[in-house]
């Protein structure tokens, strides 16, 4: 997809999501987007795979306040399940499984699997990262501008990475605000890079969903993994 003016049609959407990306030759992890609230002030979304080491499948489960941009109270949940999957399956058992467990989670916090918001932009499995996005939403009119700003110190087992967004929002008929996404300071032990994965606008055309990918070094190959931030503009 091109990262201006071009909303992704759904078939190449859901291609993207239900294959596992990536060239590296370590644990690569699945994201998912659960659903947000009716009122998108929730959202959940998991990432799940394959451990290299053990074959065993794992999953983790996120609910993230969206105005705070930080996890509700008991919203993380993770598993391994000791059954080793075999050669070729992606770990999608183990997200089913967690799933079920965390039934009372998605009940308190209303979470809708149906309304997953509208994806906006997507880094396709074999393109190049950008790390400077600007596309228009034509339901909306806003023109977004969004700039990934990541620092690497150290190398091998003590490397670590940090990394914040800028985001720029401007209105059609005039008028921008700028935001300041994510911990420029906070930096992540055994990372190496971030990538720009996923834009979502939630289902209140107002918060936006950015899926995060870390590139985590592991002496098995380098590992992929997720996270979100989130914003929420005033007004």
């Amino acid at each position: 997809m091109r990262a201006k003016g071009f909303l992704v049609p759904f078939l190449v959407v859901l291609a993207a999501l239900l294959l596992p990306g990536g060239v590296l030759a370590g644990d690569i992890a699945t994201f998912q987007n659960l659903g947000f609230s009716p009122d998108a002030n929730t959202m959940m979304f998991a990432q799940y795979g394959v451990s290299q080491k053990s074959s065993f499948p794992y999953a983790e489960v996120y609910v993230v306040d969206v105005p705070s941009n930080r996890f509700v109270p008991g919203g993380v949940r993770t598993a391994t399940y000791k059954n080793a999957v075999e050669p070729g399956q992606s770990g999608l058992g183990a997200l089913f499984a967690l799933l079920g467990e965390a039934g009372e989670l998605v009940r308190k916090h209303r979470i809708d699997h149906t309304l997953t918001g509208r994806l906006v932009y997507i880094l396709l499995n074999g393109e190049e990262p950008k790390h400077d996005l600007e596309f228009r939403d034509f339901q909306t009119g806003l023109r977004y501008r969004i700039t990934l700003i990541q620092q690497s110190r150290g190398s091998g087992s003590a490397v670590e990475a940090s990394f914040h967004l800028q985001v720029s929002i401007e209105k059609s008929g005039g008028g921008t605000t700028t935001h300041t996404v994510g911990l420029p300071d906070y930096w992540r032990k055994g990372v190496k890079r971030y990538r720009i994965k996923q834009v979502t606008l939630a289902p209140d055309n107002r918060s936006l969903v950015f899926v995060i990918e870390r590139e985590e070094i592991d002496n098995g190959g380098d590992n992929i993994r997720y996270m979100v931030e989130t914003l929420r503009p005033a007004g």
